[in-house]
């Protein structure tokens, strides 16, 4: 090896020290950071990934075999929207909706960097044009709604797009008597966009309950690190059933917040997915390599209800 390429590979390896993507955070309602849950990845640059919690390092080929969990602890890094949505619904049934969406910056917001170029450079680092996907997919000849968040951009929080993309999901899925699989990973309400951003919540809600309580019809939620702000306020939570992803930190108010504002201490992991579990609030708690049969034989219970078929 010459000393050209050594020096070439160094340089690849310590760019991946602490490369979970940060940056992205900065705009949406930031979380607590917690040592054992947070793991730092990032599968386009280099071969090698740190976990956070331990500092152990990962190789990027193996983690993809495993889905991109840690083989050592089952900790769940972080994947990309298009990689939920390929381990979610049956092969080369994917159809998009809405994908040439953009937000518009009404609010001319600036602070270090304005929110325009803030979204313009996180589109051509993910490819997206915002922080999530939607479509309709097939699972096991089932024809599902899938709404799959990003956190790689922005911190996947969700402004306006966001908002009327879910908001057409459901309307669409209502349309035509479609489960709903909203999958969450987001740092909250997109604050450049203000009061537009906060009313998406009360959007989606709305339209949430036509289609669970006017059309019975179902909506199956599930939740991975983060699912924090006003997305765990409103779709994240509305769901006939929760499902989580092992250790996803789930909450409204970050654990810092809690405590500043309450001036009491919050014990460590109560927003974990395993302490939500314990509590109610969840449902079940589904290992990444298991949520399409979970999804498969809901969706087969519900569709052989007797009322139904009436």
């Amino acid at each position: 090896m010459s000393v050209i390429n050594w020096f070439e590979d160094r340089r690849k390896f310590g760019g991946l020290i602490g490369a979970f993507p940060e940056e992205a955070t900065r705009g949406s309602i930031s979380t607590e950071k917690e040592g054992e849950k947070r793991i730092g990845v990032n599968t386009n640059r280099g071969l090698w990934a740190r976990r956070d919690n331990c500092g152990n390092m990962l190789h990027i080929k193996f983690l993809k075999q495993n889905r991109s969990v840690c083989g050592e602890r089952g900790y769940h890094l972080s994947m990309n929207s298009m990689e939920r949505i390929e381990l979610l619904i049956d092969r080369d049934t994917w159809i998009p909706m809405d994908e040439d969406m953009t937000a518009k910056d009404v609010s001319d917001f600036s602070d270090e960097d304005s929110h325009q170029n803030r979204v313009t450079v996180s589109q051509e680092k993910t490819g997206l044009t915002d922080a999530v996907q939607t479509g309709l997919g097939s699972l096991d000849g089932t024809v599902i709604a899938p709404g799959v968040m990003d956190f790689h951009l922005m911190g996947g929080s969700m402004g306006s797009v966001v908002g009327e993309k879910i908001t057409r999901l459901i309307e669409y899925a209502t349309d035509k008597s479609s489960p709903l699989v909203p999958i969450c990973a987001s740092g909250g309400a997109r604050t450049q966009e203000g009061t537009l951003s906060l009313m998406q919540m009360a959007k989606i809600s709305s339209v949430s309950q036509i289609h669970q309580v006017q059309k019975k019809l179902l909506h199956i939620s599930i939740l991975t690190y983060p699912t924090t702000g006003g997305v765990t306020a409103s779709f994240g939570m509305l769901g006939d059933i929760i499902t989580a992803e092992s250790k996803a930190y789930i909450a409204f108010a970050g654990k810092r917040v809690i405590e500043q504002t309450s001036r009491q201490k919050i014990p460590d992991g109560f927003q974990a997915a395993e302490s939500l579990f314990d509590n109610g609030l969840l449902d079940s708690i589904v290992p990444r390599n298991l949520p399409k049969g979970v999804l498969g034989e809901i969706s087969g219970l519900y569709s052989s209800a007797p009322y139904r078929k009436n």
